[in-house]
């Protein structure tokens, strides 16, 4: 391996339905990873499909080394990728210099942000669509969603 390169492993999982739209994500994940222009793919190795158990889904994973010219480009990785799992294969002792480290903690921190106010979102327009249901439904003599689902489960105990 070069001076200055780092060598990680990382792990992508794909789980969905059907198997066939699985496959091809993981296909197109394993394009991406051998034609990234800010790391070099080593070697990739795709599992077989799974089926999960007691559940209508189907997982695929792929392994993949890669070589970093920088700490921070792992970061995009991590956040363009996804990985379940990734690790530092060589070298052993990194050092760098603080802006590094700044860079990623404020990198990982405007990512939190985004995520927090995308999750606060659906929340207020779950809440809202759900009062909206219960306006129609209450209009329409019907019960309300949640009163409906309660007795049909009422329904299954007897």
């Amino acid at each position: 391996m070069e001076e200055g390169k780092i060598k990680v492993r990382a792990i992508m999982e794909i789980m969905g339905s059907p198997e066939e739209h699985v496959s091809k994500t993981m296909d197109m994940v394993v394009e991406k990873l051998k034609n990234s222009d800010y790391f070099k793919c080593i070697e990739e190795k795709v599992s077989e499909s799974t089926k999960i158990e007691d559940r209508p889904f189907w997982s695929k994973f792929v392994e993949a080394e890669l070589e970093f010219d920088e700490v921070d480009m792992i970061t995009g990785f991590c956040f363009d990728f996804m990985p379940s799992t990734l690790e530092v294969v060589e070298p052993s002792k990194i050092n760098f210099e603080r802006n590094i480290l700044n860079n990623l903690w404020n990198d990982l921190i405007a990512r939190l942000h985004q995520y927090d106010m995308l999750v606060k979102n659906l929340h207020a327009e779950n809440v809202v669509m759900k009062r909206e249901m219960a306006k129609l439904s209450v209009e329409a003599g019907q019960p309300k969603p949640t009163e409906a689902v309660v007795e049909k489960d009422e329904e299954k105990k007897e």
